[in-house]
């Protein structure tokens, strides 16, 4: 290996043309720069995005030329638009026939993929799709049947409508392998391959992979062109030691709320706050301000004049919360700020090594926080790896320790006062409070009235329930079978589109294994799992009855 501007340049794959540094990587180009689509443009505005990533700069003009590409870069960093923008831009009339076909290891994914697709569509007459087990076959077929642009998949699934003569690759314009290296863990390998041979042989190929194992290079040998050309964002080791970093998992109707009982709880003296879009920015201000907040935003829509004095106003503390997308961050350079929240996920993981190292500046000691849905827990644990740090998990806070805070907080001010002398002018106030009231309670009532002034969120239930229902199953292969935990998620994920996330403690006994998998799981595996075989043994997989 040749090391080329602080990164890797691999021989022996395809034709390496771009090898990206961090040196490199200064200038900021705009969506505008790259020869997308006016209407694509137009989407990726409303979606709030103010510049492209790294990745997204790189790969977006390589593939408007035509060329198949490698884009080696984390999870995280905005593939989906890397690949999805040019697809878009360059696709023909649509006349019913597939165009497009798009491969994803996980159901999750394909749904986040096909999500984040649709937005990028917003103004273009397409039709999307995504399609994975566990989800009835008889309605994917049909919409299949009545036309569709771009199916958005997982192998198994794809596999299974291309035998059944659903789906014909033969005329498709463009191949796109999401996650390759995931794929590959999960023993996709030969799913792929057939579905690659059912695909046009002119095609446009894309392969999108965190890292470059040798089966992905010979995959890329066998089924790309010459001319490829390969994209690597290259990370270095970063971290942030004075920094104690945290996250919590939330359901994204609750995100709001979780994120209002931290603040509630942490008291924070100087936070700012990350949101991923201007509009995210402008909601987050908005719905903070009208619960008594003292914060502003900070985005790229904004005049310089307005940035300027919102910076000088955080700066002089006279502002308490500053909410900003990464953009307009850039440069903000503030001792003391204690806290920094990911209200939302950063795009990559050198944003999120920016993100943090707003806090814990001159040697002082930095919290930050990141909010993460279920779906956004393998970004962060992405992150978590490449920044070689530790990202602990903590649990949202419950209305019993807001109270407890808020109390503590409010028995230490009285404290305070009490070594005073000022209060002491209210003395006769409080001896004529005594003759009518009793003093307890007098206290207790200008407690309540500190507390409903400090605590502006309306907090309903103690907790917010974030954990998944599990469901315990039965299986009738055990150790003896010569089954672990690995073997049994694999063929899981292979029959059923089932993950990891969806899986709670695994059981395996001699004879039999324990299985607690999430309730929306269960009749998958039920109904795609049972029958097959495994271990040399047909499964079968019944729930659990419940010990008496």
């Amino acid at each position: 290996m040749e090391e080329i501007r602080g990164c890797r340049k691999y021989y022996n794959t395809v034709n390496i043309n771009y090898c990206i540094g961090e040196e490199v990587l200064m200038e900021n180009k705009k969506f505008y720069e790259l020869g997308l689509k006016e209407e694509i443009l137009r989407a990726i505005d409303d979606m709030g995005f103010e510049e492209p990533s790294n990745i997204q700069s790189e790969v977006i003009p390589v593939l408007l030329e035509g060329y198949d590409a490698i884009g080696q870069a984390q999870t995280g960093t905005g593939k989906t638009l890397a690949f999805g923008a040019p697809i878009l831009s360059r696709m023909n009339k649509r006349d019913g026939r597939i165009n497009s076909i798009i491969l994803t290891p996980t159901r999750e994914l394909a749904i986040q993929v096909n999500d984040e697709l649709n937005r990028i569509a917003k103004y273009a007459r397409v039709k999307l799709l995504p399609v994975y087990g566990g989800h009835p076959i008889e309605r994917q077929i049909g919409a299949i049947r009545r036309g569709i642009d771009i199916i958005v998949g997982t192998p198994g699934r794809v596999l299974d409508l291309i035998r059944r003569n659903v789906i014909d690759l033969s005329s498709i314009s463009f191949l796109v392998l999401d996650e390759a290296d995931e794929m590959l863990n999960m023993g996709f390998i030969e799913d792929i391959e057939e579905i690659i041979n059912s695909c046009n042989k002119d095609r446009q190929t894309m392969l999108f992979s965190a890292t470059m194992p040798d089966e992905i290079r010979k995959l890329a040998r066998r089924y790309m062109k010459d001319d490829t050309k390969h994209i690597s964002i290259v990370k270095n080791t970063m971290t942030v030691s004075t920094v104690k970093q945290y996250y919590y998992e939330v359901k994204q109707k609750d995100r709001f709320e979780s994120f209002c009982r931290i603040l509630d709880v942490d008291e924070p003296t100087s936070a700012i706050i990350f949101c991923k879009t201007k509009k995210g920015v402008d909601e987050v201000v908005e719905a903070m301000q009208a619960r008594g907040y003292n914060v502003e935003g900070m985005h790229g829509d904004m005049g310089q004049n307005q940035r300027l004095n919102t910076l000088r106003k955080f700066k002089e503390g006279n502002l308490e919360f500053l909410v900003a997308t990464d953009v307009a961050a850039r440069g903000i350079d503030v001792e003391n700020v204690s806290h920094v929240i990911n209200y939302d996920m950063p795009q990559d993981t050198e944003s999120y090594v920016h993100r943090i190292g707003r806090t814990g500046r001159a040697n002082k000691e930095g919290i930050a926080y990141t909010l993460v849905t279920a779906r956004e827990y393998r970004t962060l644990k992405m992150i978590e790896k490449t920044t070689k740090g530790r990202i602990k998990r903590r649990e949202i806070p419950t209305i019993d320790d807001i109270f407890l805070t808020k109390y503590k907080n409010m028995l230490a001010r009285v404290k305070s006062t009490l070594e005073g002398e000022e209060y002491k002018r209210f003395v006769p106030l409080a001896e004529e409070l005594d003759e009518e009231f009793n003093l307890v309670d007098v206290a207790a009532a200008l407690m309540n009235m500190v507390y409903s002034k400090e605590v502006s969120y309306e907090y309903s239930d103690n907790d917010l329930d974030t954990a998944p229902s599990f469901i315990r199953l039965f299986v009738n292969l055990g150790r003896m079978d010569r089954v672990d935990p690995k073997v049994l998620l694999q063929f899981l994920n292979k029959n059923a589109d089932v993950n990891r996330e969806d899986i709670g403690n695994i059981d395996i006994l001699d004879k039999f294994t324990f299985i607690d998998a999430s309730e929306e799981v269960v009749e998958d595996i039920m109904r795609n799992c049972t029958g097959k075989s495994l271990c040399g043994r047909k499964v079968r997989i019944e729930v659990s009855k419940p010990r008496i």
